[in-house]
């Protein structure tokens, strides 16, 4: 009788391990995946994603609160990073936003030998490891920005995944090729160079061009593209376009979630006053719920007369001033809102004509940073193409 209860009890042990092992396998399987439109979404993102954590093996503090500068991977790499080195250390400035895929569609940096982008890399940074020490060293908190769907050099090595014009790729005025946010193998070839980048140590990627090219709504019907997952959805082109953009967001940041690194994208300023910008596909609310990070490109210079201000590029106080009222309206109507930390000006944008401009310099940057301050947003970015940044600016012009 004993022997008949223990074969009982040893074999009821032996299937609930069994059943909770298949249980743990299957939850493991399904993954974490939930999306809030599954009768679109579901058909173009994946139901799975990996349940591991990666250490890159850097240690950086984000700090109290980024206010950061853009580098090529020509400064990263070059004599100018020592002087972008001495600019952090010697103001309260801390963070760079470094070219990892630059606005070609080139990788910046050369990767392992068997990597599949040893063809899109260029040498600009010559050590990257080397890099990714000192900022370490210094704690200068890094940012990978990943140019994404603005990719001349994908456009040309595989016209399919681009816009054709006549069978030929198309060329906005700047000479510049556009890849299709349709296509679910350009999400995948992007974000896949955004993970090596976190391997590398970056503790945030940023995305930029996540959009369509700007009056696509004027060439949707002239172009020769394929519209892949979203041909048979029931949607306008408008909304397919929107729908594809946020897709993306949301698919990017459920792959990038295993390595630890916030996810950001860059948007046009002028989409937060909007529902959305039809065009280009951009829907502020949508791509901010996705994201850790919203980073809009409020450059007073990029602004027709708005917000009652005749010429913008005059008045850098007001024009972002009256922005960061708008965009706390819209982010304060999400249950997760991100960090708002946009994009100021700190260049002078001469070619708007005489007495449309105004010389950018000190008094201009500290501006803009005290205007975002007084409405309560604490973090900012400061673009110049040439990385020749202003002296003598306080970055923190409010204080602690």
């Amino acid at each position: 009788m004993k022997k008949w209860l223990w074969l009982l009890v040893t074999s009821l042990l032996i299937a609930s391990f069994f059943s909770s092992s298949v249980m743990a396998n299957e939850k493991k399987e399904i993954g974490i995946h939930s999306v809030k439109k599954a009768s679109t979404v579901q058909k173009v993102l994946p139901t799975t994603i990996p349940r591991f954590t990666f250490e890159s093996g850097y240690s950086f503090e984000y700090p109290d609160a980024v206010r950061g500068i853009y580098v090529t991977g020509h400064s990263a790499g070059g004599e100018r990073f020592q002087t972008l080195l001495q600019l952090l250390e010697t103001t309260s400035l801390n963070a760079m936003v470094i070219d990892i895929k630059d606005d070609h569609g080139y990788l910046t940096y050369i990767p392992d030998s068997d990597s599949p982008y040893m063809d899109i890399s260029k040498p600009y940074i010559r050590n990257i490891e080397s890099m990714m020490k000192t900022l370490e060293e210094k704690q200068i908190y890094p940012i990978a920005r990943i140019v994404v769907f603005k990719d001349t050099v994908l456009a040309n090595k595989r016209p399919e995944l681009s816009f054709l014009d006549n069978g030929e790729v198309w060329l906005n005025n700047r000479k510049e090729a556009f890849v299709s946010p349709f296509m679910k193998e350009v999400w995948d070839y992007n974000i896949d160079i955004a993970i090596k980048a976190a391997k590398l140590g970056f503790q945030e990627i940023q995305f930029d061009y996540v959009r369509f090219p700007e009056g696509f709504e004027r060439r949707d019907e002239q172009l020769q593209f394929s519209y892949g997952d979203y041909e048979n959805l029931d949607m306008n082109n408008i909304q397919k376009r929107v729908e594809s953009v946020t897709n993306f967001v949301e698919y990017a940041n459920q792959r990038l979630e295993p390595y630890g690194v916030d996810v950001s994208v860059d948007i046009f300023g002028y989409t937060a006053t909007l529902p959305e910008a039809p065009g280009i596909g951009q829907n502020f609310t949508r791509i901010s719920e996705h994201v850790d990070v919203i980073s809009s490109m409020i450059y007073p210079s990029h602004w027709t007369a708005y917000f009652g201000i005749p010429k913008p590029d005059l008045e850098p106080y007001r024009l972002v001033a009256e922005y960061a009222k708008f965009e706390n309206q819209r982010l304060d109507e999400l249950e997760n809102r991100p960090i708002s930390r946009p994009w100021i000006q700190d260049f002078t944008a001469s070619w708007l004509g005489k007495g449309n401009y105004i010389p950018y310099g000190k008094n201009e940057v500290e501006a803009q940073i005290r205007a975002l301050n007084e409405n309560g947003i604490n973090e900012f970015l400061l673009w110049n193409a040439g990385n020749r940044y202003t002296e003598g600016v306080n970055y923190k012009p409010l204080g602690d």
